[in-house]
Order: structure tokens, then sequence, then C-alpha cells
């Protein structure tokens, strides 16, 4: 029986990606890794069958105790951007040293890898993180996902029927896939045969522009919903005027120029490919979260 461990276990997307695997089969030991195994989210997985282990990536002969006998681990990217790349690496170390078979990284969509990305800030870190997996000794599948769909109305504002769509992505496209979306496919990796040291672009089959989103919301209201691409940095400044936080702005801005920019405009049908469904669509999703 392969031992499969999930870590960020009691976030969304680890904890996503576990509900499919205890729904969808019964020939695996899954462990969780989780910071404070005592806290209620913890509890909530040994409740479903999972073994729950102390690691924190802070800390890596935890890490290293929490690895042993994994045959895959499924490496969620660290949540904090200024942390990230020493968390990273003891993770990779510890996977490595631990005797890890196979690694399943949650990598970022991009085209562009220099310092003059926009969203260089997110990419550091991954780009360095997929450069010390590939040499170790471990075989790695490495899930390059596009932004969530569950960003969405984090960009374009709780009051976005009155003041319209507002953002710096001028007639950029991106390939959207659901954070649920994202956990199936890495359920499949998991579960999967074939996917050593592969790469896989974790993306829609569809792009969509912002201009096609105001136009969705406007079906949605039966509204007109409009869409302005302003300048950078007046959109920074209005933000700020707002009281919008510092590192709130700096982080749509990034995504909404990489949008401009073509970064995450790569459709894919590796979800198809990988799970033999077929992913939510930003009309679907939009309905359902303003459509009530």
């Amino acid at each position: 029986m392969h031992t499969i461990l999930i870590t960020g276990a009691t976030g969304q997307l680890g904890g996503t990606v576990i509900d499919f695997l205890t729904h969808n089969s019964a020939e695996l030991k899954l462990k969780a890794l989780a910071r404070n195994p005592e806290d209620e989210k913890a509890k909530a997985l040994t409740a479903k069958g999972v073994e729950v282990v102390y690691g924190d990536y802070d800390k890596p002969d935890s890490l290293k105790e929490a690895f042993k006998g994994v045959d895959k681990l499924y490496f969620v990217s660290a949540s904090d951007i200024e942390k990230r790349v020493p968390q990273h690496h003891n993770v990779v170390n510890a996977a490595r040293e631990a005797g890890v078979k196979h690694i399943v990284y949650t990598s970022f969509a991009r085209k562009n890898e220099t310092e003059s990305s926009p969203i260089y800030m997110v990419a550091e870190a991954h780009l360095k993180t997929e450069e010390w997996i590939k040499a170790s000794a471990m075989t790695y599948t490495i899930l390059k996902h596009n932004l969530y769909m569950d960003f969405v109305p984090f960009f374009i504002g709780e009051n976005v029927f009155e003041t319209g769509l507002y953002l710096p992505a001028g007639d950029g496209r991106a390939a959207l896939l659901t954070r649920s979306d994202m956990a199936r496919v890495g359920a499949a990796v998991l579960t999967g045969a074939g996917h050593e040291n592969k790469e896989y672009n974790v993306s829609s089959d569809e792009s969509v522009s912002y201009k096609d989103i105001a136009g969705y919301l406007s079906e949605i209201s039966g509204k007109e919903v409009s869409y302005t691409s302003p300048d950078p940095q007046e959109y920074h400044n209005t933000l700020k005027k707002a009281g919008v936080p510092e590192e709130m702005i700096g982080v749509s801005l990034g995504f909404a120029l990489a949008t401009a920019q073509g970064e995450l405009s790569e459709t894919s049908h590796i979800f198809e490919e990988l799970t033999g469904k077929k992913p939510l669509r930003v009309k679907d999703f939009l309905k359902s979260v303003y459509g009530k």
C-alpha cells in the first residue's frame, strides 16, 4: 500500500486534495502534515481516517520525521511569500533525506521567468524550488497552476455591480481554474501512473478577459457592468486612497499586469486528460458567486 502525505492539509487546496483521495480510493495510506495536529481542522482530518503528523516548514527536523516512509509527497507551496525560499528549501531537503520517492509540487504558470515579470515576487521561490527538486534524487511532477478562479471576486471587489470592473489587465486573457479543479488534478496525479518527471500546465482549456467577465456579470445581474483598465500608477493611487493595504495592492496589480502581458493565457487540456471531466467555466463560477 502506497503512503501519500499531503502538506498544507488544513488549508483549502491540500484539504480538498484529501477529500478527493478519501472519497475515491481506499487503497492508500494517507497522511496529512499540520503545524498544530490538535486544532479543529486537523482533528476533522483524523475523523476521516487520515493520519495527521506534526510538521513545520520552518523546522527541518520535524519535516524529516514526518516524511519517513512516505512514497509520494504532495507539496503545497507556502503561503508566506517572504519566507517561501528558505521554507521550500527545508521541505525539499527533508523529503530527499527522508527517502521520499516522488514529489508532486504546486508551482505556477508563467512565460517570463526573469525579474521583469510583474509576478516575480511570486515566481522567485517557485523557480528555485523547481531547480532543487530536479537536482534531487526524487522523481517529480510539477503542477504549473494558473491563477485560481477563486481569486477573481477578490480582484474585482465586493461592489462590482455598482462600480464596474477596475483593473489594469488590458485585453489580456487568463486560463483560470478553480482551486477545487486544481485539487482534482493533484489527486489524479497522486493516484495515477506515468507522471514521473513530468511538468503539467494546469490551466483551463478556455481563456477569458476581464471584458468577458464584465459581460458575464452583466448577464447575471441584468444590468450593464463596465470594465475599465486604468494606468497602473492610477490604479495604485486609487486603491491606496481607498485604504487598501500596500501588500494587497501589490498582489492585485502584479496579477493584473501579468494578465495584460499574456503570462496566464496559455490554455491546456490536461484537466480533462487526467480527470475525465470538464473544468468549471468562469461563467458558471460567477453565477455561483453572484447569481444569488
